[in-house]
Formats: C-alpha cells, structure tokens, sequence
C-alpha cells in the first residue's frame, strides 16, 4: 500500500481511462463461440500438429548442428601430432 492507501500498479496495468475503455468498448469477447476455451476441436489439432513438427523440425536442425561439430572436431583432430 502507498502513503494514500491505494495498491501499487505495475508498469502495464495502466489507469483509470485504460481501464474504463476496456471494460466498457474492448471488454472480453462474449459474443465468439469457443474464445476461451480455445476454438474448436479441428483448429486445437491443427495446433497440435503444427507445435510436433515444430518441434520436429528443430530437433532435426540440433542433430545437424551436433553431427557439423563432430564432423569438425575430427576432421581438426586428425591433424594435431
């Protein structure tokens, strides 16, 4: 609490305009079916999907990475007396 017995705001909360404007003109998005629950079956496995081979793909890119170093370390080691 501050000295005028108000709680501290963090930095993004905003004040009081910010905060009539989005209760009352942005407000939550009532009116769309599955907003909160994370839209429909079809789209959260399609999101599924998308985060495996995401996930996938960068291990992929790590493997690569990994097989380049040891391809250079011992091309490198080779050829220390």
């Amino acid at each position: 609490m501050t000295e005028n017995g108000a709680a501290p705001k963090s930095p993004g909360e905003g004040g009081r305009f910010l905060r009539w404007t989005f209760r009352n003109l942005a407000g939550p998005a009532d009116g769309v079916q599955g907003a909160i629950q994370g839209g429909t079956a079809e789209a959260r496995e399609a999101w599924k999907r998308d985060l495996a081979e995401r996930k996938r793909h960068t291990q992929e890119q790590r493997e690569r990475k990994r097989a380049a170093r040891e391809a250079g370390r011992n091309r490198g080691g080779s050829a220390q007396p």
